[in-house]
């Protein structure tokens, strides 16, 4: 029998440390085992826009377990039910999308806790959460090893972001920079100044609570910038993205350079 390890993202939260992640969007083992061995401190497994189910939610997991990179998994929904069935998976940091106040957040902490704090189902002893039981004390310390990370999304959901972050059990506060800038107006212009001011608002907020805000910002100019203003934990990038502008990139530089019309055959 062997005791519970920690949850090292949520140590590092704690400390305050700066961390940079990866978005998994395909779906796919394969490509997030190469991704997790990158040397990004935490990857974030896409169930709310990439093609995941339960079982490749479990793949996906099992594939990166080995690795540095820790495993992050943004659930579609506030579903109780289905956040019992990825804890049980072993996911042990949940992000979930679209928190408008305080009183979703306190239902989002009881959905991910053991009663009488919470109330996720005890199945432990059949899930690879507990390693099948292997983890002896694993109902004892699960409650304080989850880490939950909710995120703000909308004008609303700014304008309470303090009321968010001060929920005892959310550990940190993402903001959704594109679903905001939708919000807002500036559908598609994340970067927008207003946005970037809306984003700077519940940055100040979420830190005036004491926790850890953490931002989606593939543009490396602006996610030092957001680091500079007190985000914590960044992610730069995605699977899809690095794979389309690579393969984009590889295509179009070999059509330039082969084309007969751009490089017309020497006189004779």
């Amino acid at each position: 029998m062997a005791e519970t390890p920690a949850n090292p993202f949520k140590t590092a939260l704690g400390r305050g440390d700066v961390t940079f992640g990866l978005w998994l969007a395909l779906a796919d083992p394969s490509s997030a085992e190469l991704c997790a061995t990158s040397g990004f401190d935490w990857v974030l497994v896409d169930g709310e826009h990439g093609p995941y189910d339960l079982r490749t939610t479990l793949a996906v997991l099992q594939a990166v377990a080995p690795h540095p990179s820790q495993a992050i998994v943004r659930v579609p929904s506030h579903d109780p039910a289905l956040i019992k069935q990825v804890l049980d998976l072993g996911a042990c940091t949940l992000l979930v999308p679209m928190v408008e106040n305080a009183a979703q957040a306190i239902d989002l902490v009881r959905a991910t806790r053991y009663p009488p704090e919470g109330i996720r189902g005890v199945g432990s002893i059949l899930a690879r959460a507990s390693r099948w039981g292997d983890w002896e004390d694993y109902l004892q310390v699960a409650n304080g090893r989850q880490c939950l990370i909710v995120q703000v999304e909308s004008m609303t959901a700014v304008s309470n972001a303090e009321q968010i972050a001060r929920v005892e059990g959310v550990d940190g506060v993402f903001v959704g920079p594109v679903d905001l800038a939708a919000s807002m107006g500036h559908l598609g212009q994340p970067a927008h100044p207003e946005v970037v001011a809306a984003i700077d608002s519940a940055i100040d907020a979420i830190l005036r609570a004491g926790k850890a805000p953490g931002i989606f910002c593939p543009d490396e100019a602006m996610a030092r910038r957001y680091v500079d203003r007190g985000v914590r934990f960044v992610a730069v990038g995605a699977d899809a993205i690095l794979l389309a502008r690579a393969a984009r990139e590889l295509a179009s530089r070999f059509r330039s350079e082969c084309d007969p019309s751009s490089n017309p055959p020497r006189p004779g």
